[in-house]
């Protein structure tokens, strides 16, 4: 039954904490007198990316959740509103922008991700715009609440406190410091218990001074935690709040900054999983400040000197525009100029480091050189750092304690917190399509916004192969938003080219390009998943499961807790897989197949005589499993849904993942157009289970 909301509007509008989706539309309900339920009261309690907000924000909850007309999130008085998305499952192309009435914008895509649920960045205005643009059927976003400020954005502002190298003698001293500055996080650079960061040494040398500050500590171990075996002193006495176990690396968000915390005593070099982790976060992060910390510094004057092996993270961090670096393990406090990784200065790009080893522990000199260029340094005086943050810029403050007199500040602007000049982008899905003489074929065509773009764009198409025609429904698109390309080939068609699809905007045009060949379909189908073939999540409509659903893309490797691995981290060919869930998660079955059926469904193949199917696969489930759970294969033949592969679970026993090949016979399906059904399932009581599959071959 559709919404009587929807048959006067097609957006729809959401005042504060109370909604219900109908008809997948969200309907708004304003509370009672129109107030904002309190926090607690009104926003779920659901695994996040921690979001710490500004002294003064309130939040509310909302139900918002694939509609396909978007809609707004609105707060009477608010000046920027940030909400959070509990799910943002995109496919190919598929987008969901997010607007501000008053200014910023910004286009989520599948890579915004994190696995779990996030704050966006905040907009200004009192209401922010929710603009879906999808495509695909597999593709569903939900967001149940949103953050709120009464005050100027610019004037919305966080108080972070950054020490390394504690307790030491001293940090008595430091602590004060830090609880005069009331800061609502504080981020441990490591060496944070002297000698050996041993449960005694936290016990009896840094909780009577720092354990004060215990629920807004976000620490690092640095190498004295490691004097004790795994860090365990470190682990016990942190508990979660330390990253898991053995990693110790893990991020969160202070407003509109996200931090991310790195294990510098671990392996670190470019292939690692530690510096893959951190290429996927900052991939998915969309704050537009990125400031990250561990123990080790890159670029130092002092006693330890310039330390290479940290390189894999600024590179990983430079690339990505991170905005501030901070690191202990000298015994000083050192500034640096906006760095490259190999210390060159680069002020429009490069990331500055603070060393700030000044927690309480002895002093150390500076008697080395530096690849990059210092700008201000001391080497006598106890203090902290004082990071006072906005949605676009920084100041640093070096705040001595008591009785000593040295100070430093700096300052400087995040480099994405730009909304940048309006924009809009093209993109075809997919990007080659065969269209037979005498029939037609469709193409989606993408347009993205980007800087607040908000125009109309008009669509032609141009370089087709002879006898080939495109028309476009609509021919002019408001961005953000998609076209059906239509592609109708003659009976005398014949020919491949590269067509280009122009969008236009006043005087600006912006391209993509779409290989278009005419001609019967070619028997045979091949498949690494290097690209988009055109799979179809729950192309029935029927599919089940709340987790784990198949997507195309770069898995990530989980073990249970006795090393076995279940999802693999690799590939048979190439980078991507079919594959229940890419991401690791926060545990091994964090997005394994829960709740029921997921499926995915190949484009129409020709099936060439003596025909048949190889491909490889991988299944694991743990000993919760049992003979209703499932990876299956299907061949879709009009109707007619034959099954041709299958592999069961089985109770009691553990199975590890492992790629191997199948080859089934297809020449019962000799000269018929088929469709491919990949079927995984968690179809009884609640158990582990991923699968996976790459290199699908249809030959003769």
């Amino acid at each position: 039954m559709k919404s009587p909301l929807r048959r006067r509007r097609r957006a729809t509008t959401i005042y504060a904490a109370a909604a219900v989706v109908a008809g997948a539309v969200a309907v708004a309900v304003l509370p009672s007198g129109g107030d904002v339920t309190p926090l607690a009261a009104a926003v779920p309690d659901v695994p996040q990316v921690p979001q710490l907000a500004e002294p003064g924000t309130q939040s509310a909850g909302v139900v918002f959740a694939n509609s396909g007309d978007g809609g707004q999130v609105c707060q009477s008085g608010a000046q920027w509103l940030r909400v959070r998305f509990t799910d943002l499952t995109l496919r190919g192309n598929d987008s969901v922008t997010v607007s501000g009435t008053k200014s910023g914008s910004y286009t989520f895509t599948a890579q915004h991700w994190p696995g779990k649920a996030f704050h966006t960045r905040a907009f200004e205005g009192d209401c922010v715009r929710i603009q879906p643009n999808l495509a695909d059927s597999g593709s569903h976003y939900a967001v149940d609440s949103y953050q709120f400020g009464t005050q100027a954005l610019a004037a919305a502002t966080s108080i972070v406190a950054a020490v390394g190298d504690v307790c030491g003698s001293s940090c008595n001293q430091t602590a004060a410091v830090v609880k005069n500055m009331a800061p609502q996080a504080l981020a441990l650079a490591g060496d944070n218990a002297y000698d050996s960061g041993s449960s005694s040494d936290y016990r009896n040398n840094y909780d009577p001074q720092y354990g004060q500050f215990k629920s807004i500590t976000y620490p690092t171990p640095g190498n004295h935690e490691y004097n004790t075996s795994g860090a365990s002193g470190y682990f016990d006495y942190f508990g979660a709040r330390a990253g898991e176990r053995g990693k110790g690396y893990y991020s969160y968000d202070v407003g509109d900054w996200h931090f991310v915390a790195l294990n510098s005593n671990i392996t670190r070099d470019a292939s690692s999983a530690q510096v893959t982790w951190l290429k996927n976060d900052l991939a998915a992060n969309t704050k537009p400040c990125t400031a990250a910390y561990w123990h080790h510094p890159r670029f130092s004057k002092g006693d330890h000197g310039d330390n290479t092996s940290v390189t894999p993270f600024w590179n990983a961090l430079y690339t990505a525009k991170a905005d501030l670096i901070i690191a202990g393990h000298d015994h000083n406090y050192q500034r640096f100029a906006p760095s490259r990784p190999d210390g060159t200065r680069d002020d429009a790009n490069g990331v500055r480091e603070l060393l700030i080893g000044t927690g309480g522990r002895g002093f150390y000199s500076y008697d080395k050189s530096s690849a990059a260029v210092q700008e201000a340094g001391n080497a006598n005086t106890f203090g902290v750092g004082k990071l006072t943050l906005t949605a676009t810029d920084y100041r640093a403050d070096f705040v001595p304690v008591a009785g000593r007199t040295y100070t430093d500040t700096t300052s400087g602007k995040c480099k994405k917190a730009g909304t940048g000049s309006p924009a809009f982008t093209v993109a075809a899905s997919p990007s080659s399509v065969a269209v037979p003489a005498g029939t037609s074929r469709t193409v989606s065509v993408d347009v993205g916004a980007t800087g607040g773009f908000t125009g109309s764009v008009a669509l032609s198409v141009s370089g087709l192969p002879s006898g080939v025609t495109g028309s476009f429904s609509p021919s002019s698109v408001s961005a953000p938003g998609s076209s059906t390309l239509t592609l109708t080939a003659s009976s005398s068609a014949t020919g491949t080219a590269t067509a280009t699809i122009t969008g236009t905007s006043g005087g600006v045009s912006k391209t993509a390009q779409l290989s278009v060949s005419v001609g019967d379909t070619a028997a045979g189908f091949t498949d690494d998943f290097e690209s988009d073939k055109g799979w179809v999540v729950n192309a029935s409509g029927s599919d089940t499961a709340t987790t784990g659903r198949w997507e195309r893309g770069d898995p990530e490797e989980t073990r249970e807790a006795d090393g076995s691995v279940k999802q693999l981290g690799t590939t048979t060919s190439g980078t991507n897989c079919l594959v229940t869930g890419r991401l690791a998660g926060a545990s091994d079955g964090a997005n394994d197949v829960d709740g029921g059926l997921t499926s995915t469904t190949s484009p129409q193949i020709s099936v060439p005589a003596g025909g048949k199917l190889t491909f490889s696969y991988t299944f694991a489930h743990g000993d919760n499993s049992s003979t209703a759970d499932f990876l299956r294969v299907h061949v879709l033949d009009g109707t007619t849904k034959v099954k041709v592969f299958e592999k069961l679970g089985t109770s009691g026993v553990k199975v590890a993942g492992a790629w191997q090949t199948a080859t089934v016979d297809l020449a019962q399906f000799a000269g018929h157009n088929v469709k491919l059904v990949v079927e995984a399932a968690d179809a009884s009581t609640a158990s582990l289970w991923e699968s996976a599959v790459d290199d699908v071959r249809v030959t003769g």
